[in-house]
């Protein structure tokens, strides 16, 4: 082959190849750009972009009186850029100002000297950070003080002065009520504890949407100060907790707990037509020997709970006509022996023949087990389905977590046994938490309806209700009224002359019953080296004669040698129950109080608006004392020299108290409402057809009976 030729073609491979190649190239770039163009794009887009979740701000947990429970507070981290737009254009004025911002910085804060901050945003800037971290947790004072310093003045482009929001929940009452406001984590799989859990989806709000832009060492800073999207505030939630009372209710556990070295314990006051828990407080001995509430066990702790069990008992033998509270039952020397186990009663040598009445008043685990024993013996299930009937063996339905499952076992279950009807009439073989017992213990005060124990009034939304959530009955009647009546009477008589005589007062009356259980480990049973554990509790209501509160005390593990019932949870309950009645005038009706013959004459006053009364004493010259009342109605308590005011408070929604008002007050009021009112008699009022506290809705009918005061 020609020389000319062997060129031509090793030129023309050459070419050919080339071209190939080309268009190669060509081919997968016009691919790339047609047909991948938008997902590499967005690919690369993502990064060195991308957005993020903004969080909202969380919605506030208010106290029935709105006191604030638990809130979001806002701090904030901030940053430095010391390559922003400013400082490029003039480098110098950040060095110029170095000094002046880092003395600035250690005034403020207080962390470090001057030095040692010129030092580091020195480095920062040598280095060309554009996201420096200056100062974490920065609250909005001072934020506001260094907005006024050197280059931050000059705020985010001029100065490269970043801030970034962060909000922080917190309970202004500290440990008060802190497992039942409770806390959320956010996490996958987090806990979700308290109300704060159980109305996280009303609290949370919606979250925004913020741009991000990745920059140099893989830092990721916002693109603008603007979001994309705001996040949306969430709701804020009414509770029915009154601070007041949790207060004192915490306080007097804690020093009943320190008295006697207990392990923990609990306290809940609830009122009883509504179920609305006024206090709780859960309080656990830490490593260090304080209590702080560390557990909600009133929700949570489902334990054998003693002697408070014998009135379901007692119930369920009235009830089935078994028993009348006049019968007798002979109790012996104090003991009785079920197979191989023998129970006993407190007093030596037993309280011998005694009626049914006496043996609950005096709590006898003799008395009551033989009851129960001999007519339910060969009938065991009718006296288990008597329990379940008045909704013992039900959880109640809370919307708080971690309520404990109770237990009331069946004949034919795997752990029956011989001993198990009298052991379960006193208490034992049974497991129910603090909160499920005092449900039922509010149902009598109730006259036999169950509610539902309710942490939650309503919803708000800028300072507007937007959601209520009324009481729910869980059983409308537990039992018939006979027996309900026989009840009540029962646990009048504990307190008037039985094991609980030392919570009597002059005052207000108490019913109630005491509770004194060992407590049994899943290991060791009721003895372990030779020591007894046991839980000590009372459980009632007042006044008795006209049902306001219900309370229930549990104090576990006391170590003083002293267990009773009356005498280690009793105390917490009488100041609980004294705090209320000294705050709460609507109890305290037929309440006589003596007067010198020499003093001044004070006349009968209704209760009214609270100005115009005052202007009314004014004129005929009697004294008022108005110390701590901010209502604008108001009740009145005559005095032998003057006329004691206290509030009351009128709430849209519910059923407002109108006893004791004259006509014209109370129509102003209830028709206001949009309520349709027909008075009956004259005088003022001494009875409403619709009880204070109840849901009401515009059109309701109510019926005003007045009598004359005498």
């Amino acid at each position: 082959m020609p020389l000319k030729k062997d060129i031509l073609w090793r030129v023309g491979v050459v070419y050919s190849v080339v071209l190939m190649l080309g268009l190669l190239i060509a081919g997968k770039i016009l691919y790339l750009q047609v047909f991948e163009g938008k997902r590499l794009g967005k690919k690369a887009e993502e990064l060195h972009m991308k957005s993020v979740m903004v969080e909202s701000n969380r919605g506030d947990i208010y106290s029935d009186n709105g006191r604030l429970l638990a809130s979001s507070v806002p701090f904030y981290e901030i940053r430095l850029d010391t390559r922003s737009t400013g400082l490029r254009i003039d480098g110098q004025a950040y060095y110029r100002k170095l000094d002046t911002l880092s003395r600035r910085l250690s005034e403020l804060f207080g962390d470090k000297p001057a030095s040692a901050y010129r030092r580091e945003l020195y480095g920062a800037r040598k280095k060309g950070e554009r996201f420096y971290l200056v100062k974490k947790r920065v609250n909005y004072k001072e934020l506001r003080k260094l907005k006024t310093f050197p280059l931050f003045r000059k705020g985010r482009y001029k100065g490269g002065f970043i801030v970034i929001q962060n909000n922080i929940r917190i309970q202004p009452h500290d440990n008060l009520a802190s497992r039942t406001i409770g806390y959320t984590t956010d996490w996958k799989g987090g806990n979700i504890v308290g109300i704060e859990g159980a109305y996280n989806s009303f609290l949370k709000g919606t979250k925004g949407i913020r741009m991000m832009r990745r920059i140099q060492g893989g830092v990721w800073i916002p693109v603008t100060d603007d979001n994309e999207i705001e996040p949306q505030s969430g709701r804020d939630v009414v509770t029915t907790i009154d601070i007041n009372i949790q207060d004192v209710a915490e306080s007097a556990l804690r020093e009943q707990l320190k008295k006697h070295n207990a392990d923990h314990g609990t306290a809940v006051l609830m009122e009883v037509k509504t179920g609305e828990i006024k206090a709780i407080a859960n309080l656990g001995k830490t490593e260090s020997g304080r209590y702080k509430e560390i557990y909600n066990y009133a929700v949570g702790e489902s334990r054998e709970p003693g002697s408070t069990f014998k009135l379901a008992s007692i119930m369920a033998a009235l009830e089935d006509n078994y028993v009348a509270l006049d019968d007798t039952i002979d109790t012996e020397d104090g003991t009785v022996q079920y197979y191989d186990k023998k129970l006993s009663d407190t007093k030596p040598g037993g309280y011998g023949k005694i009626t049914i009445r006496k043996a609950f008043t005096h709590s006898s685990n003799v008395g009551i087990s033989k009851i129960i024993n001999r007519h339910y013996r060969k009938r065991p299930s009718q006296f288990i389905d008597r329990l379940y009937s008045m909704n013992l063996d039900e959880k109640l339905g809370l919307e708080i977590r971690g309520e404990g499952q109770p237990h009331i076992k069946y004949p034919g279950d795997k752990y029956w046994s011989g001993i198990s009807l009298p052991m379960m009439s006193i208490g034992y073989e049974v497991r129910l938490t603090p909160l499920q017992i005092l449900t039922f213990y509010n149902a009598v005060a109730n006259d036999g309806k169950m509610v539902k124990p309710r942490f939650v009034k309503a919803i708000k939304e800028h300072g507007q209700v937007v959601k209520t959530f009324p009481g729910e009955v869980i059983n409308p009647s537990i039992s018939s009224q006979p027996t309900i009546r026989k009840a009540q009477d029962l646990l009048e008589g504990v307190v008037e002359k039985g094991t609980a005589v030392n919570l009597k007062n002059d005052n207000y009356q108490i019913a109630g019953k005491t509770g004194t259980a060992q407590i049994a480990n899943e290991k060791y049973g009721y003895r372990k080296d030779s020591g007894i554990s046991y839980q000590a509790s009372f459980v009632g209501y007042f006044p008795a004669d006209n049902p306001t509160y219900s309370c229930i005390v549990v104090v576990n593990s006391p170590t003083r040698d002293v267990y009773y019932g009356n005498v280690v949870a009793g105390p917490v309950f009488k100041e609980i129950a004294d705090k209320v009645y000294a705050t709460s005038f609507e109890m305290h009706r037929g309440l006589k109080l003596a007067r010198s013959s020499d003093s001044k004459e004070i006349p009968y006053t209704k209760h009214s608006h609270r100005q115009e009364l005052k202007t009314v004493l004014k004129e005929i010259g009697v004294e008022v004392n108005e110390q701590h009342v901010d209502s604008k109605w108001v009740v009145t308590r005559k005095r032998d020299s003057f006329i004691d005011l206290g509030n009351r408070y009128i709430d849209e929604h519910t059923m407002p108290n109108v006893i004791g008002m004259g006509v014209k007050d109370a129509l102003h009021i209830l028709e206001n409402m949009g309520l349709n009112v027909k008075v009956k008699g004259r005088g003022s009022i001494r009875e409403q057809s619709i009880a204070p506290g109840e849901r009401i809705e515009e059109g309701d009918k109510v019926l005003l009976t007045m009598t004359f005061h005498s």
